[in-house]
């Protein structure tokens, strides 16, 4: 079961590269104040389930957190540096909500209600990118979204206990890909009709 652990990990890896690769080249342009903060949720979230005793369950999830943070590295390099995507205030409103989530959860030792939080972080950052995704749609990629889908459900193999330390981030990140994923494809689909 850790082997399909270390698959997802490696896919998830490898669907950030190559977001990255697109990025570098300036076929997509990745919102900083999403990629930053999908980097911040998921790795409080397997820092979460770690600290309650999951273990091989929770690389995906941090994996997650390490693959946005390889895209929102990228994003400063290549083609990004003359034509990156702009930051708008609606943009700064959902990264704050999103942070101030991020801190609570810093004050709290509850492992549940640090995962909780976390979600809704994840949530508050994911919106910049759901609304660039429908108004913009060339602009993005289903790619990592896509992949992520295999990478998270690897999780599920590895899950000792069935409880909600273990369950909730990966059932809340299939969500979130499938979600992004067909906005991102049917948006693109649209546009070309």
């Amino acid at each position: 079961m850790k082997y399909l652990v270390l698959l997802g990990a490696a896919i998830s890896l490898f669907s950030a590269c190559q977001y990255a690769i697109l990025t570098v080249r300036g076929r997509v342009m990745p919102n900083r104040v999403t990629w930053f903060l999908w980097s911040l949720a998921p790795i409080v979230a397997s820092v979460a389930a770690i600290s309650s005793g999951v273990t091989w369950a929770a690389l995906p999830v941090f994996m997650a957190g390490f693959s946005p943070f390889i895209i929102f590295l990228a994003s400063f390099s290549g083609a990004q540096r003359k034509n990156h995507w702009k930051i708008t205030r609606f943009d700064w409103i959902c990264g704050a909500a999103s942070l101030l989530a991020f801190f609570v959860f810093l004050s709290t030792k509850d492992a549940i209600l640090a995962i909780w939080l976390s979600m809704a972080a994840d949530f508050l950052a994911a919106v910049p990118t759901f609304r660039k995704a429908w108004k913009f749609p060339e602009t993005e990629s289903a790619v990592p979204f896509t992949l992520g889908l295999f990478a998270t459900a690897t999780t599920f193999f590895a899950i000792e206990h069935w409880n909600f330390e273990s369950l909730a981030f990966s059932i809340y990140v299939i969500g979130m890909n499938v979600c992004l994923s067909a906005v991102i494809l049917g948006r693109k689909r649209h546009e070309k009709a």
